[in-house]
């Protein structure tokens, strides 16, 4: 299974045909089943609890050993104890039995469950089997074990479980699937997946290709109205669905070709006329097949390491640069009147609008908000100190607050003002591969920065020397690439002569 979109159990094809097929015998059970997916939060966090219940009943069976048998078992006990938890916590799992919501049934639970406890309480017996002498007593003392693990993993997941009935925690582990189409096939899986796909996944809304302003009434909006709203509201998938094999290759391009912008894993229905091309990867979602036109360049696990990364450099930054942060502010209102922090409106992630935090480095009443002019050398509108504190990158220092407000990344592409131009135009205009920045966080620094691309956007070469790198870098990334990007950011990026 997938943890991007999530990879459904591969059941049996309903009956295609009319609308009522969604009523038949294996509707019906596709209801009462709905389509798995793994989320891996949600597995890292269960598997973390298994782990602290399963610690949590060692302790408490060690303290009932040690005082209901003899002292002597103490150090056994003791050995057994750490060696099992060990064991469980290592022991592989079925990975598909965490997925959601097949977590909350019992049974899964059980299955999950019954292979990694019984091995783990034969490695306590044969630990206890070296330091004792009788096999009963090796016995008893593992059955205080198994008791009292067992009892603790049954309130953990009885708790978890009633967690995750709720409707609030339902509604946040629901996967959103947009559906984009010209023809009644939309509408039809649209329909399959608001009946079968149960809790689990839920309709975005259909949207019509064809008609940028979605004036058709069945329709939630055009491809226009989705970008925009993806912007507001997650969404981690569509399905670009098209019912006429004859103009299925133009509209897959058309569609596909517009949607670049949005941070969503982009699949394709293909028509039922048309074998599925061998080239494309294949996923399926319940009895649906889909190829994969587009994935999120980041896994929710990457995701989560960089954004942990991010979070910890962040605060440690802010509470080392202090000092710094205080001295730059004195001398900036020394050298001129004004605000110590200059506030810009930036496109970040999945071009969504956020404030970026800057020390101010020009005259206040000179200050471009909007970026409706880019900064030059010898740019008469930076102050005498703006000038040092841009040469050396002094003036980025407060978007650590942007890091660990969750709006910027320490690593990623440097995010423009939406007025920004290059060559005349605007950024998103100039360049069609521009817009595949908007999947990862803008960054502090970047692999751009660092090989020489930054400052003014004169020419589209700038912008598409600039875009290279940074494409290159959501292709590449990884936790080390950060780490070396941000070594070399203090090499050679703050005594960088492109600076100013």
């Amino acid at each position: 299974m997938s943890d991007r979109l999530v990879l459904a159990d591969n059941t049996s094809a309903l009956p295609e045909g009319s609308d009522s097929a969604l009523l038949t015998r294996a509707g019906r059970q596709l209801l009462r089943e709905p389509y798995p997916y793994y989320n891996f939060m949600l597995a890292m966090v269960v598997s973390w609890l298994d782990r602290a219940s399963v610690l949590l009943g060692t302790t408490i069976a060690g303290s009932v050993e040690v005082s209901c048998f003899p002292s002597s078992v103490k150090s056994a006990v003791v050995f057994s104890g750490i060696v099992t938890v060990l064991v469980f916590g290592f022991l592989p799992k079925k990975r598909s039995l965490l997925a959601f919501p097949k977590i909350r049934r019992f049974k899964a639970q059980v299955r999950y469950f019954s292979v990694v406890v019984l091995l783990s309480f034969l490695v306590n017996v044969l630990i206890m089997s070296a330091f004792s002498d009788s096999f009963s007593e090796c016995l008893e003392l593992s059955s205080v074990w198994l008791g009292c693990c067992c009892c603790f993993l049954f309130i953990e997941r009885l708790i978890l479980t009633f967690i995750l009935y709720q409707p609030a925690v339902v509604a946040k582990l629901q996967r959103k699937i947009a559906v984009v189409g010209v023809g009644s096939v939309a509408f039809h899986l649209a329909k399959r997946i608001s009946c079968d796909a149960g809790h689990t996944y839920g309709l975005y809304g259909v949207f019509n290709a064809s008609v940028g302003d979605g004036a058709d009434g069945r329709f939630s909006g055009g491809l226009d109205d989705l970008i925009h709203r993806s912007r507001r509201d997650p969404l981690h998938a569509i399905i670009l669905v098209c019912s006429d094999a004859n103009s299925e290759d133009e509209f897959i391009k058309e569609a596909g070709l517009k949607l670049r912008p949005v941070l969503s894993d982009i699949y394709v229905m293909p028509s039922v006329n048309d074998s599925i091309d061998g080239s494309m990867p294949v996923e399926y979602l319940g009895p649906v097949a889909l190829l994969v036109l587009q994935r999120r360049p980041l896994t929710d696990f990457q995701i989560f390491e960089k954004s942990v990364l991010d979070f910890f450099l962040a605060i440690f930054a802010i509470i080392f640069l202090t000092p710094l942060f205080v001295l730059v502010a004195v001398t900036i209102k020394l050298d001129s009147r004004g605000p110590v922090f200059f506030r810009q409106p930036r496109l970040g992630k999945n071009g969504r609008e956020f404030m970026v935090y800057k020390f101010r480095s020009m005259h206040a009443n000179m200050s471009d908000v909007m970026a409706d002019r880019q900064t030059s050398r010898n740019d008469p509108r930076v102050t005498r100190i703006g000038k040092w504190l841009r040469k050396l990158s002094i003036d980025e220092i407060p978007q650590l607050f942007n890091v660990v407000q969750g709006d910027m990344s320490l690593v990623g592409p440097r995010p423009h003002a939406p007025h920004t131009r290059a060559g005349g135009q605007l950024l998103d205009d100039a360049l069609a591969e521009y817009v595949l920045r908007y999947h990862v966080k803008p960054g502090i620094t970047g692999w751009a920065q660092i090989n020489g691309a930054r400052g003014e956007l004169v020419t589209l070469e700038d912008l598409k020397k600039r875009v290279t790198y940074d494409l290159e870098y959501i292709r590449r990334w990884s936790v080390f690439f950060d780490i070396k990007i941000m070594v070399l950011t203090v090499v050679r990026e703050v005594f960088s002569r492109h600076a100013f």
